[in-house]
């Protein structure tokens, strides 16, 4: 066989342009297929990824409504939870409701805790208290409770006169102070997330006495 130098000029065009074509063959079927491969894949993520933000724009103009949304609910959350605390803050209760009975000109002698009742999306927590004072401080104190901004239902009200407070079931006799006419004894009852651990005074036992120091 002729070597390449032997053979004609034509021959050598030939030769030349025969092994161009196997080489471009040769990388089309290789590195080229593989880029285009590559390209189509690339391609198909992008207009993937164009229809997903086209889809989500239509979204744009809700965007700040739903913040709106967002930011009423998160309002409207924090206004039930200091309506019907998510946690057993039994101090902050008796704080709060010794501050309306100082407002009141009232004095609350005792709670004792009575066993609490579990409902379906809340626990009942309620105290029986014991407090004396002049009628009409009496009557602004309950009027304040009434209006808390977290809920406390007033039942079993029982009212006496400081003479002879056994009527109102009151467990003990106090130096009342001149002004004072009425003693009373009621339930005081809050409430809180019913999924709470519970506590000495879920019913097991005696209930909780604790006296209020004057």
């Amino acid at each position: 066989m002729a070597s390449f130098n032997e053979m004609s000029g034509i021959k050598q065009w030939g030769a030349v342009v025969f092994a161009a074509l196997l080489i471009s063959v040769g990388l089309h079927y290789t590195v080229f297929k593989a880029q285009h491969d590559a390209n189509v894949v690339a391609q198909k993520n992008l207009d993937d990824k164009l229809r997903e933000n086209r889809d989500l724009e239509s979204y744009r103009p809700k965007l700040a409504d739903m913040d709106r949304q967002v930011a009423n609910l998160k309002q409207q959350l924090e206004i039930e939870q200091k309506i019907v605390p998510d946690e057993k803050e039994v101090d902050n209760f008796m704080r709060m409701m010794d501050a309306e009975a100082q407002h009141a000109g009232v004095e609350i002698r005792r709670y004792t805790s009575q066993p609490t009742r579990p409902k379906d999306f809340y626990t009942e927590v309620p105290f029986e208290m014991e407090l004396d004072g002049p009628y009409y401080s009496m009557l602004n104190f309950f009027d304040r409770v009434g209006k808390l901004e977290r809920i406390v239902n007033v039942s079993n009200l029982l009212v006496a006169s400081v003479k002879k407070p056994s009527d109102a079931k009151a467990k003990k006799t106090y130096q009342y102070a001149p002004n004072e006419s009425v003693v009373a004894t009621c339930i005081a009852t809050t409430f809180f997330s019913h999924d709470m651990a519970p506590t000495a005074t879920s019913g097991k036992g005696g209930p909780a006495v604790m006296p209020v120091k004057k």
